[in-house]
């Protein structure tokens, strides 16, 4: 699995003119799905997701995880990043699970985080959706698991 983060001041997702999901400060989290990905993969982002550090102490080094800082987790599901981007001028998709896999460890993801953590929100898998993020840095991350 793959999870693009933003350090956000806040974020939302809109689906169908409705706000889905919103966070206040903390991480906006773009996750793609893989074939080879599995429950133990889902385990191991969350983990990153929860403990990378990436927020500010007192003298500016990243060296606080969205825990410490009480952040939220908007959670949003994106196969474009299982694009295979190497050759060409155009994505290949081979690399990505098929959409039945990819919507069963994102929601698997989703649920586990929400369990783990009280701040978390997300999007629709599937759906067509408008993010909207003011980037805090801007400091962006790809997690892999």
């Amino acid at each position: 699995m793959k999870a693009l983060i933003q350090r956000v001041k806040r974020a939302s997702v809109e689906v169908d003119g409705y706000i889905v999901g919103s966070i206040d400060r903390g991480l906006l989290a773009l996750v793609g799905v893989e074939k080879h990905d599995d429950a133990a993969s889902v385990e191991k982002l969350l983990h990153k997701l929860l403990h990378y550090r990436v927020f500010s102490d007192a003298d500016g080094k990243m060296n606080y995880n969205l825990q410490q800082t009480n952040g939220g987790l908007l959670l949003v599901s994106q196969f474009t990043l299982a694009a295979d981007t190497h050759k060409g001028l155009r994505p290949g998709f081979s690399s990505a699970a098929s959409p039945a896999q990819g919507e069963t460890l994102f929601n698997l993801l989703v649920e586990q985080a929400y369990t783990a953590w009280p701040y978390v929100d997300s999007g629709k898998f599937g759906a067509d959706m408008l993010v909207g993020l003011v980037n805090d840095g801007p400091v962006t991350f790809l997690l892999e698991s």
